[in-house]
């Protein structure tokens, strides 16, 4: 709501309201979770301050694909568009396209290399890049993606690498015989479609902060309109939500358990810092 001059957040209680301040001309984007309203009087100040404004699931994190996020964005003719611009530049050269979805697949792996080597939970259920068995899955993974000369060779790396990381995961939890099927007819894939949703979740708020729309997507499939979300998204999934869906599925942990573990992983190891980053190297051909 609108005070005084100043956006600020309420809780209503039974006792008493409490009211907190929101700094507006420093923020960049406003994520209203579960039972969050807001008035039209604080949408303007924000729209003035050039504040992003979309409606997510709770801790912030959208769940595309399951449910349509409403996003608000700022008419204002001064909101920064050196991303967009940046991304158009390379999109139309096939090539140039193509330098970027290998960019971001080897970023991915080595981001799974550098959580797997120092998280000390993975590492005791037998999830540590430092294992000789997944440090040579993933060199060879990323000598694959340097010699691909296809988006459809790439797509195949990716698809081996992570088949072999189910295995894996498989394995080392005694989790038994796996097939990944999106109807989730069990426990450690219906996690995994939770833990997906959630990183489409923060792929979706980097791309809408950054003002690069959706459907210019590097590898997945270009007609589908929310493919570049599938392609941010993976820079985190297999190392973040993969081994944790088959260790909650182990420890026959709740949907919402599983949830919370999953935010405090993109928290603890800056997935939506991460996705910033390799968003704006790929976009400014750095």
């Amino acid at each position: 709501m609108q005070k005084d001059g100043r956006v600020l957040y309420l809780t209503e209680a039974k006792e008493e309201n409490q009211y907190w301040n929101i700094p507006i001309a420093n923020t960049t984007c406003l994520l209203l979770g579960t039972g969050t309203s807001i008035t039209q009087a604080a949408m303007r100040m924000l729209a003035q301050a050039g504040v992003l404004v979309g409606f997510c699931g709770g801790g912030g994190t959208p769940l595309l694909m399951a449910n349509e996020i409403e996003w608000l964005t700022p008419q204002s003719e001064y909101r920064p568009t050196e991303y967009m611009q940046g991304w158009m530049q390379f999109w139309f050269d096939d090539s140039k396209r193509l330098q970027a979805a290998k960019q971001f697949q080897q970023a991915r792996i080595e981001f799974l290399q550098q959580v797997w080597s120092r998280d000390r939970d993975l590492k005791s259920e037998g999830f540590s890049s430092d294992d000789p068995s997944i440090k040579s899955a993933l060199d060879n993974a990323i000598n694959r993606i340097k010699h691909c000369t296809r988006v459809s060779e790439l797509l195949n790396t990716e698809a081996q690498l992570t088949k072999w990381l189910y295995k894996l995961a498989a394995t080392r939890t005694e989790y038994g015989d796996f097939t990944r099927t999106h109807e989730a007819e069990d426990t450690a894939n219906a996690f995994l479609n939770h833990g997906n949703y959630l990183a489409y979740g923060l792929a979706a708020t980097t791309l809408w902060v950054l003002g690069i729309p959706h459907g210019f997507a590097v590898m997945h499939g270009k007609t589908r309109r929310g493919a570049l979300v599938f392609d941010i998204a993976d820079l985190v999934k297999d190392t973040l939500i993969l081994p944790w869906a088959f260790i909650c599925a182990k420890e026959n942990s709740s949907e919402q358990e599983f949830r919370q573990q999953c935010l405090q992983n993109f928290t603890q190891h800056k997935a939506l810092d991460f996705m910033f980053e390799q968003v704006k190297q790929v976009s400014l051909g750095e």
